[in-house]
């Protein structure tokens, strides 16, 4: 019904930066808040940002003023701007999103399937 794909991931050195960018496409018809989580080696999925539809933003303490959640409710796409990236940003990003299907008007959590960055020199 509705599909998430991000893009963007690669590897970068320590202090670099990243712009990741998540698109959903399908049978929407609105979408609420949207989201980005990573998820390390060995951790568990953890919150990154999150935007709700009116532009309301939350950032995790491990990246505030480093990283910043957009969104273009236009396109149904989510960003992500990372900013001075350290080794331990390394992790598969994920972005989700809530949204009503044309279909039914279900509300529903939906996933993408990840973007990987890479921090290493």
């Amino acid at each position: 019904q509705v599909q998430l794909v991000e893009s963007g991931g690669d590897l970068v050195q320590p202090g670099g930066s990243l712009r990741l960018s998540c698109a959903a496409s399908g049978s929407i018809f609105s979408v609420n808040a949207m989201g980005w989580y990573r998820q390390a080696p060995g951790k568990e999925r953890e919150l990154v940002a999150r935007i709700s539809s009116g532009g309301s933003t939350n950032h995790a303490d491990s990246v505030k003023g480093r990283f910043t959640i957009s969104r273009d409710s236009a396109k149904n796409a989510v960003y992500l701007q990372m900013n001075s990236l350290k080794p331990e940003d390394t992790a598969v990003y994920y972005c989700n999103g809530e949204f009503k299907a044309t279909t039914d008007h279900v509300l529903r959590l939906y996933w993408g399937k990840g973007t990987l960055v890479t921090v290493s020199s």
